[in-house]
């Protein structure tokens, strides 16, 4: 039979009950004959509630605090869960990210994972154990605990899943799927039977919330295979993340249009164009610990340039701040930001082979009077930046135009 991992995010282990539900999908799995390793997530609201207690106490937390306090909401719900398995009659083991053991870095509250021990899951497994791992959590060479970031658990459990050599990492969350958009905005949102790791990983880096980036760059990079599937439905295939692009040929070269709604942007105008202004910009924004998503320079006649780059909403301040502090410095005239855009994005590994996607998404956003503030392409995406007021009829727009409303 076959070894798999199984993730559960909070909102399927938010109560007793659901925990229990879970227990029994387990056993379904394990009465078949299967070699189970469950990955849950803390209750839904926990660990947002064990981070408020920390701003009780302190504004500017040390972060290794954090991640011991943010860290034991997956320890509760591992022993639970544990507990509910062993009430179906099967063995259960549960253990936290330090016991397995999970070796990160230090980077406190967004640790990357190094190497998993897998020698104590492999002599539970042989012995017909369900093993139980927190995810979201490991500890550093120095034995302290870490958490690997919000949503962490996705990539605890595919990294379980690369360590072991596992025959299939299935993620459950609230959703049967990934879809071709977020349903709540398009209601003809179908959900997709298959998407490559390509299509997945700019969905997800797009704003698609379905899976984790660092989860989908795991898989992508040991050929894990990766199921999406609803905690709530019993029935149902999900969908399947695969390695290889295996579509009907009528199918739409477009896959999914993703957004984010949380986007800012910031413009430092009239600074010298010479080489290296680049770096003098945005250097001290990547020291700040920035991230810095689309850019766009743009060349006067008068020897000097306008620089424009987005940023997360939430890192607006702190980057208008940096750039403020070294304003006279790189010589520039103004900054002027704007905190309220978005990002919309087709996505679909078809457009490789499919001329005339970039003019097809940019006629119909013309024709609904929506302008286009920036635009950012690969091979198998196109990237507009908007006024958030358009989001919802932008996205609307896009997945007519690009026949996802239909059946295949």
């Amino acid at each position: 039979m076959a070894l798999i991992v199984q993730k559960f995010g909070g909102t399927s282990v938010a109560s007793t009950e659901r925990i229990k539900n879970v227990a029994r999908r387990v056993a379904r799995w394990k009465a078949q004959g299967h070699d189970i390793i469950v990955v849950p997530s803390a209750m839904s609201g926990e660990t947002n509630r064990l981070l408020g207690l920390a701003r009780e106490i302190s504004e500017n937390a040390d972060p290794r605090e954090l991640d011991v306090i943010a860290s034991t909401g997956e320890q509760v719900t591992i022993g639970l869960l544990a507990m509910a398995i062993q009430e179906q009659g099967y063995k259960a083991k549960s253990y936290t990210g330090s016991q397995v053991r999970v070796l990160t870095d230090s980077t406190f509250t967004k640790a990357r994972i190094l190497k998993i021990d897998d020698e104590r899951i492999r002599a539970d497994l042989d012995q017909g154990y369900v093993v139980v791992v927190a995810g979201f959590q490991g500890a550093d060479a120095d034995g302290n605990i870490t958490t690997l970031g919000r949503g962490g658990s996705d990539t605890s459990a595919v990294a379980l899943a690369a360590a072991l050599n596992a025959d299939e990492c299935q993620i459950y969350t609230d959703v049967d799927g990934v879809y071709t958009t977020d349903p709540r905005i398009v209601p003809e949102a179908r959900k997709l039977d298959t998407i490559t790791f390509e299509e997945m990983l700019e969905m997800a880096s797009l704003g698609s919330k379905v899976l984790q980036i660092r989860s989908v760059e795991f898989a992508g990079k040991y050929k894990v295979k990766l199921r999406v599937l609803s905690s709530f439905e019993d029935e149902g295939e999900g969908t399947l993340i695969t390695v290889e692009e295996n579509k009907p040929m009528e199918q739409p070269i477009i896959s999914g249009i993703a957004f984010a709604r949380d986007e800012a942007k910031l413009t430092v105008l009239g600074v010298p164009d010479r080489p290296g202004i680049a770096y003098q910009i945005l250097g001290p924004v990547a020291d700040a610990k920035i991230d810095v998503d689309m850019i766009i320079q743009n060349v006067g006649h008068d020897g000097t340039t306008d620089f424009s780059f987005t940023v997360a909403r939430a890192d607006y301040n702190k980057t208008l701040g940096v750039l403020e502090s070294v304003k006279a410095h790189i010589g520039a005239r103004e900054i002027v930001g704007d905190k309220h855009i978005c990002k919309v994005s087709a996505v679909g590994v078809g457009m490789r082979s499919h001329p005339g996607v970039a003019s097809s998404m940019f006629r119909a956003l013309a024709e609904e009077g929506i302008n286009i503030k920036m635009i950012s392409t690969s091979e198998i995406k196109i990237s507009v930046v908007i006024d958030e007021k358009y989001l919802e009829l932008a996205v609307r727009t896009l997945h007519k135009v690009f026949g996802l409303d239909k059946e295949d």
